[in-house]
């Protein structure tokens, strides 16, 4: 009942696809980022009942332990920002706006997940493509030893190197393509946030890149060190292939997915985990 809930409530209602949120402020009144809500076209911060709110699919409540404002002070913030027409589904949504209100802080566990999973998804991607292109690109063509060796020189000879170089190749373009991607959607600046907030993102957009490269080159010592034969040569680079292969129970093609998908993995969980750090460390 409306009437029995407890003012600067963190409401929940189910969209398809995902959960929208809002801060009940009283009188049966909800105030909440319209954003997507209502269609295709992204909404300002509004006041609305509880029904228009809910679009009469119920609602949950989302709890805080240890909310830093409680009551009427998350009802002032809620409505100092009415208004605002800043939303962006990556980096300022409806979840992100609640949790300002209660928490003073730009959270959203749904782009939290999703960061993760994209991040994940996206360097098994990559690492899948480059199998692809070190099985048809070279002299040697398939996924036998000579294959893959014969494929990852062509793929080095790009930038005028070998086999080595071909490794950085193809781990370096898709994860300096995940750097792009995160910076300009979970981590883009926003003028409507606080500047603690902006300057944590700030911090989160360089790492993503430096993830990327430190990804690339730690891949390459992987290479080098794991195998039985030591070494950034012909025979070095096949042995730590088929030894980084050999820890998810494949060889030398499993190792080349491995080492090709550290550098997308690492742009986004270097600059996004940077970001949550910058942040924890200001509050």
């Amino acid at each position: 009942m409306p009437n029995l809930m407890p003012l600067g409530s963190h409401l929940v209602t189910p969209r398809t696809g995902y959960s929208h949120h809002g801060i009940y402020v009283g009188g049966g009144r909800v105030v909440h980022y319209s954003g997507l809500a209502d269609g295709v076209t992204a909404g300002p911060v509004e006041e609305v009942s509880l029904a228009e709110f809910t679009c009469g699919k119920g609602y949950d409540f989302k709890r805080h332990a240890g909310a830093m404002y409680i009551g009427e002070a998350v009802v002032e913030r809620a409505r100092s920002r009415i208004g605002e027409e800043c939303y962006a589904v990556f980096s300022n949504n409806c979840e992100h706006f609640c949790e300002w209100c209660i928490n003073g802080d730009h959270q959203s566990d749904q782009i939290d997940n999703g960061t993760v999973a994209t991040g994940l998804s996206g360097a098994a991607l990559a690492g899948n493509i480059a199998k692809g292109v070190v099985a048809a690109s070279g002299s040697a063509v398939g996924l036998s030893g000579a294959g893959i060796m014969s494929g990852l020189a062509t793929a080095g000879g790009v930038v005028g190197g070998g086999a080595v170089a071909g490794i950085g190749v193809l781990g370096a373009g898709p994860g300096l393509a995940m750097a792009s991607l995160v910076n300009n959607t979970v981590l883009k600046d926003n003028p409507a946030l606080d500047q603690d907030e902006r300057d944590s993102r700030a911090v989160g957009r360089k790492a993503t890149y430096a993830g990327a490269a430190a990804g690339t080159v730690g891949s390459i010592a992987a290479v080098s060190a794991m195998g039985t034969t030591a070494g950034l040569s012909g025979a070095g680079i096949a042995s730590g292939l088929a030894a980084i292969g050999g820890t998810v129970g494949g060889g030398m093609a499993a190792g080349v997915v491995v080492a090709t998908a550290a550098p997308v993995a690492a742009a986004a969980a270097v600059g996004y985990g940077l970001y949550k750090a910058v942040k924890w460390f200001k509050k």
